[in-house]
């Protein structure tokens, strides 16, 4: 975390936010996230990434996210959030 991140004081930032009542994969979705934003991305909340669960099981498995530095991206990002459907026939 502290070398993908450059973040070397995650622990204590962690602690803060799971005293807060924040579940780690948001924690790690934003500050990921917040990380992107110092690169010159635009700041991607948590809802706009694309859950894929592990299918059979119904446990998370990663997030699918859209940075960009350039706004319209994130509207074609928006269509395809909107269109999009669970797809698990390649577990088959």
């Amino acid at each position: 975390m502290a070398d993908l991140l450059e973040l070397p004081g995650w622990r204590i930032d962690w602690a803060t936010a799971e005293a807060g009542g924040v579940p780690f994969p948001k924690f790690l979705a934003e500050a990921f996230s917040k990380r992107m934003e110092s690169l010159g991305c635009i700041f991607q909340p948590i809802y706009k990434m694309k859950e894929i669960m592990f299918p059979d099981k119904n446990w998370p498995l990663y997030r699918l996210a859209l940075f960009s530095r350039h706004e319209r991206a994130y509207k074609f990002w928006d269509e395809v959030l909107k269109y999009s459907t669970d797809q698990t026939s390649f577990w088959n």
